[in-house]
């Protein structure tokens, strides 16, 4: 477990680093229309693959989308932008997000997350606090907006539930793999 989160640690610092610059005003406008536009076309995708969805986001508390990019290969890592929406206050966050693995793994993977919160007290405390999580392993395969494999359902988690897809990519392998969630300084 110590392994998981150091490897997490480790990506999530990696990226940030790669990502540390002083953005002009517009470039931080464009940053965020260009992620608010990559939001709205994940959000289109979960609700084609689960209509049920487009009921669950709008009556929850709050949620949020996230795409990430990456690659595995014994050591894998990705990275990617989101934002969560509190839905009481109509509040948009920007969050980035780190994801690092190890294991008999190979691929490369664009995934999108979708995380539908339970409480407002939830929203709140990822967007405070970010969040850190761990799990397992599987095979995953996506071609033309189709996925299968254990990460093209829903998960539970305490507060929230966590869908995911896998549009584009192959992802084979059985690693233990940690993700962290942060609000973006930059864009908020």
């Amino acid at each position: 477990m110590k392994l998981f989160r150091i490897l997490t640690v480790a990506a999530a610092a990696l990226f940030a680093t790669a990502c540390a610059t002083t953005m002009s005003p517009a470039e931080k406008a464009s940053k965020q229309a260009e992620i608010r536009q990559a939001t709205q076309k994940s959000l289109e995708k979960f609700y084609k693959a689960n209509p049920d969805l487009k009921a669950d986001v709008a009556n929850a508390p709050g949620y949020g989308v996230f795409t990430t990019y990456g690659l595995s290969f014994i050591l894998g890592g990705a990275g990617g932008h989101g934002i969560v929406r509190d839905n009481k206050t109509g509040t948009e966050t920007f969050m980035d997000t780190a994801q690092a693995s190890a294991g008999l793994q190979a691929g490369a993977a664009q995934t999108d997350t979708l995380i539908v919160f339970k409480s407002q007290e939830a929203v709140q405390r990822f967007v405070d606090k970010g969040w850190t999580a761990g799990a397992g392993g599987g095979a995953q395969a996506g071609a033309k907006g189709e996925s299968v494999g254990p990460g093209g359902g829903e998960q539970g988690i305490a507060e929230a539930k966590l869908y995911t897809l896998t549009p584009n990519g192959l992802q084979a392998g059985l690693a233990g793999a940690g993700s962290k969630f942060w609000k973006d300084k930059e864009l908020n």
